[in-house]
């Protein structure tokens, strides 16, 4: 005689996705392109009971910031699957619009968060070329072709459009915060002027939803037996043998001065 055996259902089980580094197109950053196959089987393979972001960034490309976070709440909805993020050193900037794509953010302590704004950033050289006995010549078709060149004197209407280009994009950047954090921001403070918080600072103006880490917290939510599965990029076979030590050599100066911004 065949024995019943009572089904035992499965633990529930959480991809994790890390999102690490600085935010750009290319091999070395993260950008929409390269994540897309990532994230669509994060959300699509099996049945998860949510899906956890691992950030660790401090921002660069607003679109492709965009691009990544519509992507995974496009797919939240789509799928009804719940997003949480949880922040290792900072979610700066671009790495804070990642955040804003989780129904709830958790950050350590001593996490860094914030700089809700947009920056442009560049050298100036008239003064040496002048004293190198350099002459710049630039022709152009166009008035404004040239503009912030670094190797002319910093005109005022130069500036002045700079800040008209950089205005929309951080009316986007505040609607996009906005529209994820609701009622929780701290309507009395002015968390949109690029400054950066700390842990409890952030939790206080709304910012993050509170102090927590991914392990513990997942299993409050989804149970001790919660499985965590690991999604992450893979280097290609040229990073790998490092045949393109020229780029990553340009391309790790760049990372250096965005992570340097937050003392990392």
């Amino acid at each position: 005689m065949m024995r019943f055996i009572p089904f035992l259902p499965r633990p529930a089980f959480v991809p994790v996705i890390r999102l690490g580094g600085t935010i750009g197109s290319g091999a070395r950053g993260l950008n929409d392109e390269g994540l897309a196959p990532l994230i669509d089987r994060a959300f699509s393979r099996g049945k998860p009971a949510a899906v956890a972001l691992l950030i660790n960034s401090p921002g660069g490309s607003a679109v492709q910031s965009s691009l990544i976070a519509a992507r995974i709440r496009r797919l939240a909805d789509e799928k009804k699957v719940p997003v949480h993020a949880f922040v290792e050193d900072v979610a700066a900037s671009g790495g804070y619009w990642l955040a804003c794509a989780a129904d709830d953010i958790w950050v350590d302590g001593s996490s860094i968060v914030g700089s809700i704004g947009v920056i442009f950033a560049s050298f100036g050289f008239p003064d040496l070329m002048a004293r190198q006995g350099v002459e710049r010549r630039v022709v152009t078709a166009g008035k404004s072709k040239s503009l912030a060149d670094p190797f002319l004197p910093q005109k005022p209407e130069d500036v002045e459009r700079l800040k008209a280009l950089q205005a929309p994009i951080h009316q986007s950047f505040i609607d996009h915060v906005k529209q994820a954090r609701g009622a929780r921001l701290d309507q009395t403070a002015d968390v949109f002027n690029a400054d950066v918080w700390v842990g409890q600072q952030a939790v206080d103006l709304g910012l993050v939803d509170g102090v927590a880490h991914m392990v513990p917290k997942l299993k409050a939510l989804y149970g001790e037996k919660v499985k965590l599965v690991p999604y992450g990029r893979k280097r290609s076979l040229f990073q790998r043998l490092g045949l393109s030590l020229v780029d990553q050599t340009i391309g790790a100066l760049d990372d250096r001065a965005l992570w340097a911004r937050y003392g990392l």
